[in-house]
Parts: structure tokens; C-alpha cells; sequence
């Protein structure tokens, strides 16, 4: 995060050291707003020397231009940066109300093959100029990060986030540590992305000897990708040949249809293969899993013949990126 610059500063410093000493600290997310409301405070009260409600509740009522989800993706941050601040004694400033969720209604891009193929072959075939080390490590980087988002299903901020001693590769288990509500959890790689893994961590590792993260970032002093890489990155490869509107969060999406349309003729094994893989999505319950029921064709009538089940498609969150 950068530097606080207001009066809050040793209260941040010591707010973002708890949570990321838990493993709580949320980049994409906490980084970002944490900083806008300490820019905030720092502009309109540039006088003040302590916290106050008026700057809590200034910044954390809900904007006209915001949809309660976006309000609240905004303001959680200072609401936990509140809560951490009055269980330490550290303020008595009540923690803002945060807007009740909203249903989504959004509707993920179905992959067709030959845009699969398409997007594939523009990663193979980033040029290798010019001939800088950045531009090296983005060409053997970038078909292997998006092939391990399509194959493994896991989420953008894990891949990012994936540290060099989580990989396993003579078992072939990632060790997914960051991950969304900071819940663990282990995702078996097919056989033929472990052995694209090995071949990339042999000449990566070369490049960034004793690197922490599994794909390294050279502008960052051997840190992670920033989000805005990765999206940058799928949107370039995606409009080399495909048309219409994606985003690399899909691959996940499509990675739980592709794998439950291979369910419509196993029978009572499906129980068994939603658990599996729910537990390799990184779902805490399995309602978030039967979200994708919803975008299979006949599949809800199937499981729900088999169950004796009403309603099986529940209303759930779209996950943030």
C-alpha cells in the first residue's frame, strides 16, 4: 500500500501489518480504497488530528452515481480498518452502515471453440521485440498464466498471487493461500499444464533467481502482477482475432460449465463431482458452485429429477476479480 499521508498514518501502518500478517489483506481491494480514504481525509480535514464520524460517514455514504454493490465494494475496507480501530480501544467512531447487497444478474461470455483457439494462439505468438527482459518475461509469462486460469479455474487474484513455494511440481498441487474470504484450499493441475508449469519455472527461474511469486513482475522489485496487467494482457490477445466483450474471469466461469456439462449422464456421481469441485473452486458452500447450473443447458432439470429438489439454483454474489 502506499504511504499514508494524513493524520491516520500509524493507524494504517499498523492495520495493514495485522492483516497481512493474518492473511487478510486483500490488494485488489483494501490497497486502493484505504488510500482514497486517507486522500479524502487528508484534503477535507487537513486540520484534524483524530478520527471522527463525520469524515467516516462523508466518505462511506453511498454516491449517486453507486450501486449499493459498488458502494459497498468501496467502503468495506474503512469498515474493517473501523473494526479494527474499536476492538483495540483505538476510536469510538461507529463503523458505517453498509448498503444490503444487490441481486446480480450478470451473464458470463460463453467460450466458443474456435475463440478459445484463437485467443491461445495470439498468447503464443507475442513477438520476441523488442528484445528487453520485460518484454522477454511477458512472452514465456503470458500463455502460461491464462492457460492455467482455463484449465484450473482459479480465481485472477490467486493466479497473481501465486507464490513459488505453493507449487508443487512433482505432486502437481497448487496451494491456493490468498484466495477470496481467505479460504485455503488445493487445486490438482492436469498432467499437460504441470508439465508447461515445469518448463516455465525452469527459464523463469533463470531470469528471476529466488524469486516469492510463481510469476514475477520485474517492475514490482519481485512482486506480483497488478490486476491492470492482467486485463491489459487478455484484452490484447482476446482482439487479435475474436470480437465482442470478455474478461479474463470468465475462463473461470468457463471451466465450472465445461466441466458440469460432462455431469448429464453420471447419474447419482454427480453429488460427488459438485463436491470436488467446489472444493477446487475455493467455494465455501456449495450454493456458490450451483450458481453455474443456471448457465447449463437442462442441467437444473437433471439435478433436480435426481434430487427431488425445488429450486437448486440459488441467488448468489458474482465473485470480484
Amino acid at each position: 500500500m502506499s504511504e499514508s499521508t494524513s493524520f491516520l498514518a500509524p493507524l494504517m501502518r499498523a492495520f495493514v501489518y495485522y492483516r497481512k500478517a493474518s492473511g487478510r489483506w486483500n490488494e485488489a481491494s483494501y490497497e486502493v480504497n484505504l488510500s482514497l480514504f486517507d486522500k479524502h481525509c487528508e484534503k477535507c480535514y487537513p486540520n484534524a488530528s483524530e478520527l471522527s464520524q463525520d469524515m467516516v460517514d462523508s466518505w462511506c455514504s453511498r454516491r449517486e452515481t453507486e450501486t449499493n454493490n459498488s458502494c459497498r465494494s468501496r467502503i468495506y475496507p474503512v469498515v474493517s480498518f473501523i473494526r479494527y480501530l474499536r476492538k483495540r480501544g483505538m476510536t469510538t467512531v461507529a463503523e458505517p452502515a453498509v448498503p444490503r447487497k444487490e441481486p446480480r444478474t450478470y451473464i458470463p461470455h460463453a467460450f466458443t471453440e474456435a475463440e478459445l483457439k484463437n485467443f491461445f494462439a495470439a498468447c503464443d505468438s507475442i513477438p520476441a521485440t523488442p528484445t528487453t527482459e520485460e518484454q522477454l518475461s511477458r512472452r514465456i509469462t503470458v500463455p502460461v498464466f491464462f492457460r492455467l486460469l482455463y484449465s484450473s479455474g482459479i480465481r485472477t487474484n490467486e493466479a497473481r498471487m501465486l507464490k513459488r513455494e505453493d507449487v508443487d511440481l512433482d505432486g502437481g498441487v497448487l496451494n491456493i493461500r490468498y484466495s477470496k474470504g481467505h479460504a485455503q484450499h488445493y487445486v490438482l493441475l492436469h498432467d499437460s499444464m504441470l508439465s508447461l508449469m515445469r518448463q516455465y519455472d525452469g527459464v523463469i527461474g533463470k531470469m528471476y533467481p529466488g524469486r516469492v511469486y510463481f510469476f514475477p513482475a520485474r517492475n514490482r522489485n519481485g512482486g506480483f502482477h497488478k490486476a491492470s496487467w492482467v486485463q491489459r494482457n487478455f484484452n490484447e490477445m482476446w482482439c487479435h482475432h475474436n470480437s465482442g466483450n470478455a474478461v479474463p474471469y470468465e475462463l473461470r466461469h468457463n471451466y465450472a460449465i465445461e466441466n458440469i456439462n460432462g455431469w448429464t449422464d453420471v447419474g447419482f456421481d454427480f453429488n460427488a463431482k459438485l463436491l470436488y469441485l467446489s472444493k477446487s473452486m475455493g467455494h465455501s458452500v456449495l450454493e456458490s458452485t450451483k450458481y453455474y447450473y443456471s448457465l447449463v443447458p437442462r442441467l437444473a432439470e437433471i439435478i433436480e429429477a435426481h434430487t427431488n429438489e425445488g429450486t437448486v439454483i440459488p441467488e448468489v454474489d458474482y465473485e470480484s476479480y
